[in-house]
């Protein structure tokens, strides 16, 4: 009963925000897209193959870091992480994706997986923010805007100086770590967190090899899908050359990755963030709002559906 209500949430999820979207009719999307020839054979299977790409490259980190203590095969990581993301598409910030991954595991597993999908999405941010920065220099120095007006030096600094103060803090406090699906996993026992002495000691103990290749394919990861934003661009009529486009894309990602939301209205935040940032680059806003539906739809939406196959046949480890 539970796995049905999950999948049935996630497609009302999907239908909401296809119908009731506000920024973009879907009846002049479609319309729109039809007059760009978006539909084309050709141009829907290179878009579906660098969507599977994606996915592909995010199924084999996982599968990297969860055999870094337990084994595991591609087609398990592919059920897992397709699994979780349907089953966090309407929690915020996809944290459902947490408790979704460690109920596939027995009791005393759970922990572990939390902390691996936590290093995971923390590489993956990483690679953001890295991008990000660049990109927002870059953008901030091409189009001088009000907004982003600040001394790069100076945003280092205050940077720097946060992260300092944050370990600080933690270093003095002895801060434990309990996290909502930290606590729902461990339901019938007695919760005793994951303090951060205890997380340091189990990332030690991961080899360096595991680091450096989930950091590769987050790298890779965030490459394709941003040259599939790009591709999506140039079809509906973009002028802007590869490395503009990428100035703008990199820092929409920041932005976007450092707002709350959840996962069915993430394509709204970056829809407003996207117009305001290529509007500086005189594109229609019908045509960013037009790439960033496509993209949640196709790195988002559909692979949701495909989880829900999975989310269905669900059975709890023995």
């Amino acid at each position: 009963m539970l796995k049905m209500a999950i999948v049935v949430f996630a497609f009302y999820a999907i239908y909401l925000k296809l119908v009731e979207n506000s920024g973009l009719d879907i009846s002049e999307f479609i319309q729109f897209s039809k007059q760009n020839q978006l539909f084309s054979a050709k141009t829907v299977l290179f878009l579906v193959f660098l969507s599977a790409l994606n996915w592909f490259l995010e199924i084999v980190k996982w599968k990297i870091l969860v055999g870094s203590t337990l084994k595991i095969n591609l087609v398990s990581a592919a059920e897992q992480s397709l699994g979780a993301l349907t089953a966090s598409i309407i929690t915020p910030n996809r944290i459902g994706e947490y408790g979704a991954k460690a109920i596939y595991y027995r009791a005393k597993n759970r922990k572990p997986i939390v902390a691996l999908n936590f290093l995971g999405n923390m590489m993956q941010m990483s690679t953001t923010v890295i991008f990000g920065v660049f990109g927002l220099i870059l953008f901030q120095q091409h189009h001088q805007t009000e907004v982003f007006n600040i001394n790069p030096y100076k945003l280092t600094a205050i940077v720097c100086a946060l992260i300092m103060m944050s370990l600080l803090i933690l270093k003095l406090r002895k801060v434990e770590i309990k996290g909502l699906f930290v606590r729902l996993i461990s339901v019938g026992q007695k919760s005793k967190g994951l303090s951060l002495q205890k997380l340091k000691g189990f990332y030690k103990q991961i080899n360096r090899q595991i680091y450096l290749k989930g950091i590769g394919l987050s790298i890779m990861r965030y490459l394709v899908f941003s040259f599939q934003f790009y591709i999506l661009l140039k079809l509906l009529g973009s002028s802007t050359n590869y490395m503009e486009s990428m100035m703008t894309i990199s820092t929409m990602y920041l932005l976007a990755s450092v707002i709350p939301s959840i996962l069915i209205f993430d394509v709204i935040i970056k829809g407003s963030i996207a117009v305001y940032l290529f509007t500086l680059s005189g594109l229609n806003s019908i045509v960013v709002l037009s790439v960033v539906t496509l993209m949640w739809l196709l790195n988002v939406a559909f692979p949701s559906i495909l989880g829900s196959y999975f989310v269905l046949n669900f059975k709890l480890p023995k």
